[in-house]
This record gives structure tokens, C-alpha cells and sequence, in this order.
């Protein structure tokens, strides 16, 4: 089992990183390369090594997705979580496969930020998901119109 504890808080320096990707997602740092999700953009849940899972291009599991809040992804099957255990991990199998990408805790710089949320109205941090599991980009969020959707969508550029 790997450690995924005692992970430091990443700050994307300004500048930096990779070209075109404004904000980048939980799992991206610099080392990492990245590019934003595409609708139809096959996904797989993948841990970086960077304290967080996050999806992954299933034609290059090293090239990180950043998808930005508003994106609805389908997966292949029920979405299944881990949660750590005492004992070892804990697996739960949602009945959904259909989610919305969304941030949570975004004035919290020291927790997760990227999340799906179901159709029951159940959010799940995307560190929680198993690995390997599939999905597909079905719709990126519409354009803002307006100052408050542009904020709603913005990325987080804090790293946990």
C-alpha cells in the first residue's frame, strides 16, 4: 500500500508550469505534465504520487486532466470509493456512474478541492476513488457570461 500521509501543501508558483493550463487541478504540480480535459476524453482515476488521485489521460496515465468545474464525466461502470482502514482499505460501490466535476473547500488550503457530485446530490472527493476506474467526458461547463460564473468556475490552485 502506498503512503499517501504527512504530504506537504504545493503552491504553483505564478508563471510556471504548464502552458495554457490557467489554474491546475489537485494532483498537477510542476513535475507533472497536464493538459486540460476535451470532450470525449478518456479518463482513468490514478494516484500521482503527489498526496492525491486525480484522472489521468488513458492514453498516457502520466499525463495529468484538469477539468474544470461544470464538466459532466460518465464513467464505465458504478463509481467505486477507497477510504483508508484501520485493518486495510475500505471499498464502497456507488450506484451512480454519471457525476459533475465540482471544487469543494475552496478557502481551505490545506484540504482537497476537486469533487464529483452525483445525481443524488452526494459529493465525493476525487482522492477518494479507486484507481483505474474509467470515464469519459461528456460536456465542458458553458462559457461565463457573467463575473459571478466565472468565478464559480475557476480552478483552485492549491495542492493537499
Amino acid at each position: 500500500m502506498r503512503e499517501e500521509r504527512q504530504c506537504a501543501i504545493f503552491h504553483e508558483p505564478e508563471g510556471t508550469s504548464n502552458k495554457g493550463v490557467p489554474d491546475m487541478c489537485d494532483y498537477s504540480l510542476q513535475t507533472i505534465r497536464s493538459r486540460p480535459a476535451k470532450v470525449g476524453d478518456k479518463l482513468i482515476t490514478r494516484y500521482f504520487g503527489t498526496c492525491t488521485r486525480g484522472f489521468a489521460s488513458a492514453e498516457d496515465a502520466e499525463v495529468a486532466i484538469c477539468v474544470l468545474p461544470g464538466t459532466e464525466l460518465a464513467f464505465a461502470s458504478a463509481v467505486t470509493i477507497t477510504e483508508p482502514f484501520i485493518l486495510g482499505p475500505k471499498l464502497e460501490k456507488l450506484v451512480h456512474a454519471t457525476t459533475i466535476f465540482r471544487q469543494v473547500n475552496k478557502n481551505e488550503p490545506f484540504k482537497h478541492h476537486d469533487a464529483l457530485e452525483f445525481p443524488n446530490g452526494r459529493i465525493v472527493l476525487l482522492t477518494k476513488l479507486s484507481e483505474g476506474q474509467k470515464a469519459t467526458v461528456l460536456q465542458l461547463p458553458a462559457q461565463p457570461t457573467i463575473a459571478a460564473e466565472a468565478n464559480a468556475q475557476k480552478r483552485i490552485a492549491h495542492v493537499c
